[in-house]
């Protein structure tokens, strides 16, 4: 997917604050929530995306840490859908 089409996807959506889907060509789907960290636009610019997974997500709502996210290519989404 390209950088805009993701940014149209969690921002007119409001899915800011919401996991989504994210559905990849090469490896199976995961549920994550978007990061808008401090260098969420240099990210974006590259189609880089900060997500923190399912799994983690309670932890980081409270904690705000970074090192709970990770950073995936955003090439390399085929699309994204609501939970």
């Amino acid at each position: 997917m390209t950088p805009e089409a993701i940014v149209k996807y969690i921002e007119t959506k409001n899915h800011t604050e919401k996991a989504l889907n994210i559905h990849f060509k090469t490896r199976s789907t995961i549920s994550g929530l978007f990061i808008k960290g401090n260098d969420y636009k240099e990210l974006q610019a590259k189609n880089f995306w900060r997500i923190v997974s399912n799994g983690n997500i309670e932890q980081w709502k409270q904690s705000k840490d970074m090192n709970l996210a990770r950073i995936f290519n955003g090439s390399e989404f085929t699309r994204l859908s609501e939970q």
